[in-house]
């Protein structure tokens, strides 16, 4: 894909970036596939994937207590448990407000591990890496950010997204179907959105504005971004998934590149 040649042009020394449709079909790659990225906040992705595994195996239920006192599971990959951004700090009450947070999903790690009896890094690698073949994906610390991964390894993992394997589709369905619809929020580095749509771990553009997507990804797109420079996301309308890893933080050079690069890429795919 000609598209993917733009991230020549961003303003970073190191990048890649690539498409694959649902059957795992890659239609395009461009830059180094096999270089480690660090993946700030697109290592929550991974943490969803394999909390929900956690689920269908019966470790934990999505409505069981877990975070601070009225939160769940669900509230947790929500961002809805009202746990700060960065401490353990309880903010507003569970299922109020759409609190972005790290801290949240340091909570839901600590009760996947307590409840499975494995480490978090060791659950993620049993139940999504090591099926999927992500050799080159590894967790080392904070399952919020703490994530190093390929676009190899992560178009693997987008293809599994958009077509279950490890999942019953219907699971991966309601990770991307809106929870606690109409809740505002702010989106880190795109301000205030109301609403401020996310899923079980997955973000949805729905109707926000300004947003890292294009302008003509579908409302139904989900994924995430990182501050580390890092995206991925999904458009089910587009039937397609597009994975952009780099080496410079997040900043007004991604939200200037990011929405004209996603625009030209469905563009090319239509």
């Amino acid at each position: 894909m000609e598209s993917l040649r733009i991230i020549d042009t961003w303003p970073v020394t190191t990048a890649a970036a690539a498409v694959v449709r649902a059957d795992g079909t890659v239609l395009g790659t461009h830059g180094p596939a096999e270089h480690r990225f660090p993946l700030a906040s697109v290592t929550k992705p991974l943490a969803a994937y394999a909390a929900l595994v956690a689920y269908e195996e019966g470790a934990v239920e999505l409505d069981e207590p877990a975070g601070p006192e009225g939160s769940t599971v669900r509230h947790l990959l929500a961002h809805t448990s009202g746990l700060a951004f960065d401490e353990h700090r309880v903010t507003a009450p569970p299922g109020n407000r759409r609190l972005y947070s790290n801290a949240g999903f340091e909570v839901l790690g600590d009760h996947i591990a307590k409840a499975s009896g494995i480490p978090f890094a060791e659950y993620l690698r049993q139940a999504v890496l090591e099926p999927l073949e992500m050799a080159s994906t590894t967790l080392d610390g904070s399952p919020a950010r703490d994530g190093v991964s390929t676009v190899a390894d992560l178009v693997r993992f987008a293809a599994e997204v958009q077509a279950p394997r490890l999942l019953d589709p219907r699971t991966v369905l309601e990770a991307q179907t809106v929870v606690h619809p109409g809740l505002k929020g702010v989106l880190p580095g795109y301000g205030h959105q109301s609403p401020n749509d996310w899923g079980l771990g997955f973000e949805i553009r729905g109707s926000k504005s300004p947003h890292w997507t294009g302008n003509s990804s579908s409302p139904a797109t989900f994924g995430h971004f990182g501050q580390s420079g890092t995206f991925l996301w999904i458009d089910p309308v587009a039937g397609v998934a597009c994975v952009a890893l780099t080496d410079r933080a997040f900043g007004p050079w991604a939200a200037e590149a990011w929405t004209p690069f996603t625009d030209v890429v469905l563009a090319e795919l239509s």
